[in-house]
């Protein structure tokens, strides 16, 4: 078999055989097909057996936690392992438990990152009263605009990034400091004595199975003669 065959076949193992339209794939990341109970479950399970110490997988936790009260959406995962390496915690812990950030909390998460921002630096918003989603989007619009502008004779505009980031981005990446410290370390000793417990439960079971197995069994046989 050629390499470029075995190549198309280990593609066709691991491609879906129903392809799935473009709407299902969104309303999957927003909501996902087991609902949100059966994702925090699937999370929680597969941060239980993790390979670690308690401590370092709950300083992971801690680094995913943080993360997702700071503004720089898209790039959680490079962050959150940042964090991770700094504080020697788990890799893994810390991408799972960006998990924490979710269609259901970034709305509580950003209006309560920007309220002790501007709270902190003694500012208000200074653009229009447009929605924190509309400012995002300008600001998009204005970035892909002088992105174009780079090779066409458009001249470059900053009006809507400059009002993103005196407005969302700055008062954000403050004030998301303190409530993510407060958040990360109330998950970090919450789940600490979880995993510590349950690692406790497993090397019980576990020790439990090979006494059962290095045991001699009674009526083999094997036993004293009897009189």
């Amino acid at each position: 078999m050629t390499r470029a065959k075995a190549r198309g076949r280990t593609t066709r193992v691991f491609k879906r055989r129903d392809k799935r339209p473009a709407w299902k794939v969104v309303t999957s990341a927003v909501y996902p097909v087991g609902g949100w109970r059966r994702a925090f479950s699937y999370v929680k399970h597969r941060v239980r057996r993790l390979p670690d110490t308690p401590e370092k997988i709950g300083r992971g936790i801690w680094a995913g936690v943080f993360t997702t009260f700071t503004p720089f959406y898209g790039l959680h995962f490079i962050v959150a392992a940042i964090i991770a390496k700094l504080m020697r915690g788990n890799f893994l812990a810390a991408l799972m438990a960006t998990f924490f950030g979710n269609p259901l909390t970034y709305l509580p998460i950003a209006a309560v990152s920007l309220k002790t921002g501007h709270w902190l630096l003694g500012s208000e918003p200074k653009g229009p009263t447009t929605s924190l989603g509309e400012k995002f989007a300008d600001a998009g619009a204005d970035l892909w605009h002088n992105v174009i502008a780079i090779f066409t004779p458009e001249r470059m505009d900053w009006h809507g990034l400059s009002i993103f980031y005196f407005d969302i981005f700055y008062p954000y990446m403050i004030g998301g400091i303190l409530p993510g410290i407060i958040a990360a370390t109330i998950a970090y000793y919450l789940s600490v004595p979880v995993l510590q417990a349950y690692q406790k439960r497993r090397r019980n079971i576990l020790r439990n199975k090979l006494m059962a197995l290095s045991s001699p069994k009674s009526g083999d046989g094997n036993g004293p003669a009897a009189g």
